[in-house]
């Protein structure tokens, strides 16, 4: 079994709901299990305006889901709860499961970027992950605690 975090987001519809079933679809896989879950966040939308503010957190999940299987899992979750991907990068959405890392791997391949490639910059994935674990290290770019204090 192997330790992932997941981002959680979403600015359309019922938000806390809406991330609060996907936890739960995602924890009927059977193959991961959620194990924690960040406090969620109010935040405003990065790289694409004028649009509703987001709600955003982080999960931490075992699973033995390969990153490429956990990765699909999360993409049919967020078509079963709607997800439209047919609108402009980074707009509005009903859900977005990110996978943000995956144990201490590094992977770059056309479709699949681990650790997460804009995670150190963004302020709304950095405070949940050190909510979750104070001491986490990212792979290749170093402890979570030390990306969150460069953003200050």
């Amino acid at each position: 079994m192997e330790l992932a975090y997941v981002g959680l987001g979403s600015n359309l519809g019922k938000r806390g709901q809406t991330i609060r079933r996907a936890l739960e679809l995602l924890h009927e896989e059977g193959r991961l299990e959620v194990i924690a879950v960040s406090a969620l966040r109010e935040t405003d939308p990065v790289g694409y305006e004028p649009q509703p503010r987001f709600l955003n957190g982080v999960a931490a999940i075992r699973t033995d889901l390969d990153p490429r299987a956990l990765l699909q899992r999360l993409q049919a979750v967020e078509l079963e709860l709607g997800r439209d991907r047919s609108g402009p990068r980074f707009g509005p959405r009903t859900i977005d499961l990110d996978l943000l890392l995956y144990g201490d791997e590094q992977i770059v391949e056309h479709d699949l970027v681990v650790p997460h490639p804009r995670l150190s910059e963004r302020r709304f994935v950095l405070e949940p992950l050190a909510e979750l674990d104070s001491a986490l290290e990212v792979p290749g770019r170093g402890p979570v605690r030390a990306l969150l204090a460069a953003l200050q």
